[in-house]
């Protein structure tokens, strides 16, 4: 297995949104974000699929997925939700807080197919705490999307962090 990037993006200055684009095969990607923080406190990052390069903001996403934290976890899912990790744990924006993960990416180029993910992230909160989720999602609709867009639920802005997106070859 092989990648070749398609898009990335370094935030430097504050966006309310982060939209890679670019997956045009019927072959699997891998969307990375790192260091991620947001410029308010408590705000929740979320992952929706676009089509021609605009987040889809119905409530059609569903997920499940384990949470390991050090203040909890255990098993969660949700249907019907408005975007990827809607309802999750709060990111923080204090000295080395952040968010990190991986997503790969299925069926997303299939018009007549829904779009699924796998889901990898951790995240270090000032409180102090570590969380982290593995699980999955899919988006039920059955049309081809090109990329995915990330922004926090209450639409406040990014502060950094790096996106990047993957061809699987």
């Amino acid at each position: 297995m092989g990648l070749v990037q398609v898009a990335t993006n370094t935030v430097t200055s504050q966006v309310s949104s982060v939209v890679l684009t670019g997956i045009d095969a019927d072959t699997p990607y891998l969307y990375t974000f790192n260091n991620v923080v947001n410029a308010g406190d408590g705000r929740q990052l979320t992952f929706r699929a676009t089509a021609s390069g605009t987040g889809q903001s119905t409530s059609n996403y569903d997920q499940g997925f384990r949470t390991l934290a050090t203040v909890g976890g255990g098993n969660q899912s949700n249907a019907d939700i408005s975007a990827w990790l809607d309802n999750e744990y709060s990111s923080g924006n204090g000295t080395g807080e952040g968010d990190f993960g991986l997503f790969y990416l299925y069926n997303f180029n299939a018009s007549s197919e829904y779009s699924f993910i796998t889901i990898e992230t951790v995240k270090f909160q000032l409180t102090p705490y570590l969380a982290g989720l593995a699980g999955g999602g899919v988006y039920t609709v059955a049309e081809a999307h090109d990329g995915i867009e990330a922004r926090f639920s209450d639409g406040s802005n990014f502060a950094k962090g790096t996106f990047t997106l993957y061809k699987v070859i």
